[in-house]
């Protein structure tokens, strides 16, 4: 979704969107988890010296493996965000940098261990014309994934010996465990002098 910046009234702009579900699939892929339905989001644009700061909210819905006891699990993800948009003008500046100025200030970046300085976060950059929604969805809700899927956070997993669910039941198996290669230690007596 394109938004021209002359649509953007001193009021502000509010939109109420969908991303289809072919999309946030695209975006998903390789990721782990699969959307379920197609992404409703809602944006508000003001303007603000100079840029655009945009608010969004929507709520992703997606399934994927849990991580203890391998069922798919359900996770309904709540994303809330407010990014600045600043125009590419404003970002790269009027001054031009001459060629030793940009070897300087690569090398920097590099110690620095990112492309960004950390105030610079929450910053997108934009033609200065049109803002394309899409892209900034997207990566939103790919930031909301969580790093590993449970179904429930007292998921009792499966059972290291015999693979039951122990969420469903208990297998009866023995729970402690002992290493292979430690096993012949208990067999050693010792003696009191």
């Amino acid at each position: 979704m394109l938004v021209k910046i002359e649509e953007i009234r001193d009021e502000g702009l509010k939109i109420n969107d969908r991303m289809s579900l072919e999309l946030l699939e695209a975006a998903l892929e390789g990721s782990g988890f699969r959307a379920t339905e197609p992404l409703a989001f809602s944006a508000n644009f003001r303007k603000v010296s100079g840029g655009v700061l945009l608010e969004g909210k929507f709520t992703e819905r997606v399934v994927a493996e849990c991580k203890r006891c391998l069922t798919e699990s359900k996770l309904e993800l709540p994303v809330s965000f407010t990014l600045n948009l600043v125009p590419e003008s404003l970002a790269r500046g009027t001054d031009v940098l001459d060629e030793d100025e940009v070897e300087e200030k690569e090398r920097n970046q590099g110690e620095t261990g990112g492309s960004f300085a950390i105030d610079d976060a929450d910053e997108e950059v934009f033609d200065g014309k049109v803002i394309d929604l899409d892209p900034i969805i997207r990566e939103q809700a790919l930031l909301a994934l969580p790093m590993s899927a449970v179904c429930r956070e007292d998921c009792q997993g499966l059972c290291t010996q015999c693979g039951q669910n122990l969420n469903e039941k208990q297998c009866g198996c023995d729970t402690k465990f002992v290493d292979p290669r430690l096993a012949v230690l208990k067999n050693i007596k010792l003696q009191k002098s």
